[in-house]
């Protein structure tokens, strides 16, 4: 058992909120069939970063911002099989709206489709790819979650699935509790993860004195 104080929570989407892994899998598809790119290469790399940054990556001869706007613009008109986490919908409804926010890779506009898909709340003060000029494992998408939250970084938790999320909250001060959905709990760790934890819905939170407290069972 692992206890967790924090004042805030910061929330990645994608792995974390909700589960839309055959969505991305799919589209991403889509755009390696249309470059006849290998699509196992991508994977590799485009989990929790921004997918202009991905392009780059894999395709640096093409158009990295015009490739990732059409990218964005199929991931949007498809959110087939897009659901809630276990446990996301509960959490979230014992955490008033100042508490907590998501800080995602995705552009607003994917990111609030993919909300309405799992029937999720949509935070105001979401920070998204839109926001930013450096994405995840950049600091930058959590330092200004937690400044749009008024939290300072030590006292926000990160929630991550990803190394690249993890090493972002890591480099901003903050504590980062990993979700085993999409990586092994030794890579999770090995990134920097301050604790591990098989799904939200393990998770116990409670309130007192001003702080949350999560109680992490692994």
């Amino acid at each position: 058992m692992y206890i967790l104080t924090c004042d805030a929570l910061l929330f990645d989407l994608d792995g974390v909120l909700i589960d839309s892994s055959p969505a991305i899998v799919r589209n991403w598809r889509k755009w390696a069939d249309r470059h006849s790119i290998d699509l196992a290469a991508i994977m590799q790399v485009a989990h929790g970063v921004r997918s202009v940054e991905t392009i780059r990556q894999v395709a640096p001869h093409l158009d990295a911002e015009m490739e990732a706007a059409w990218l964005t613009a199929v991931e949007i008109a498809d959110t087939e099989g897009v659901t809630a986490m276990p446990g996301a919908r509960q959490l979230l409804e014992t955490l008033p709206t100042e508490a907590w926010t998501i800080v995602t890779s995705g552009n607003c506009d994917l990111a609030q489709a993919r909300l309405r898909a799992a029937r999720l709340p949509i935070p105001a003060q979401m920070v998204t790819a839109d926001d930013v000029t450096q994405g995840k494992p950049a600091p930058e998408p959590y330092l200004l979650g937690a400044a749009r939250l008024g939290v300072t970084p030590p006292r926000c938790l990160v929630v991550e699935d990803a190394p690249a999320g993890i090493q972002a909250g890591r480099h901003a001060g903050m504590q980062v509790l990993s979700i085993a959905a999409t990586h092994a709990p030794d890579e999770l760790l090995a990134a920097g993860a301050t604790a591990v934890v098989g799904r939200l819905a393990d998770l116990r939170v409670t309130r007192s004195d001003g702080e949350y407290r999560l109680v992490v069972q692994w």
